[in-house]
């Protein structure tokens, strides 16, 4: 990670789960962190987590990324502030229950506006300013692995996930069209999906917290994987799997 020493890293949905896991450990690698989430209170608490000589390194900015406006007002503070992003990682989603034909529609497009639409929000921004200051960048898109296959509920258990996977394939799309378009406009910028099984977090639906997880630090730890490769090499795509997982 020396490379991104003093570098600015944006993590989205920093509050919680694996958004504070890896805004933690990449101040611990020597990066300055801008952490973006709607709970501020969250993030206020993950400011105290930390070691008092690490606070400095930890800036909190109140974001809800499925509105263009307060995307901007937090890019636009991280321009003037700091300088702009190095390093940008998608991590905010949502997952509402319920089945897509019956579901509210609210619900629907909240998932879809979280999950997809924030990315692109973010990673424009991330990319104009990597771009306009001609240095190297690393876009990380917090995949899943229903974003690359769909499993079948559990027997007698209604599917749940409605909007989710759909999001999640649209990030397996993304993910290769900015590749592309990171290199056919001549940038410095990688860009990794990370799609791990099922992780011990808020989100996962009650009834799956007695199958085999994840820890939010083995997602976070292939991130920093990912990150630390030398300028040459790109990880594309990494899939993380618990030990005994069904799907």
């Amino acid at each position: 990670m020396e490379r991104w020493q003093n570098g600015i890293a944006v993590v989205t949905g920093a509050s919680s789960g694996i958004g504070a896991v890896i805004s933690r450990k990449l101040i611990a690698s020597g990066m300055i962190v801008v952490a973006l989430a709607r709970r501020l209170e969250r993030l206020e608490q993950l400011r105290q987590d930390l070691a008092e000589e690490q606070r400095s390194q930890l800036h909190i900015r109140q974001c809800d990324v499925t509105d263009l406006q307060s995307v901007n007002a937090a890019f636009d503070w991280i321009e003037t502030e700091l300088g702009g992003p190095d390093i940008l990682i998608n991590n905010a989603g949502k997952l509402s229950g319920g089945q897509l034909v019956t579901m509210s529609l609210d619900k629907v497009q909240q998932v879809l506006q979280t999950n997809v639409m924030g990315v692109v929000y973010c990673t424009q921004r991330a990319f104009q300013s990597i771009r306009e200051r001609n240095t190297p960048g690393h876009v990380v898109l917090m995949n899943s692995i229903v974003g690359h296959y769909l499993f079948n509920p559990q027997p007698g258990r209604l599917q749940e996930l409605n909007m989710y996977p759909a999001t999640k394939h649209a990030l397996s799309a993304m993910t290769e069209v900015f590749r592309q378009e990171f290199r056919d406009l001549k940038t410095q910028i990688k860009v990794t999906s990370i799609s791990p099984g099922l992780v011990d977090t808020d989100m996962v639906p009650q009834d799956y917290k007695r199958l085999p997880m994840l820890q939010p630090e083995d997602v976070a730890n292939a991130i920093m994987y990912a990150l630390a490769t030398p300028p040459h090499v790109q990880v594309h795509e990494v899939t993380i799997k618990p030990m005994g997982e069904p799907f």
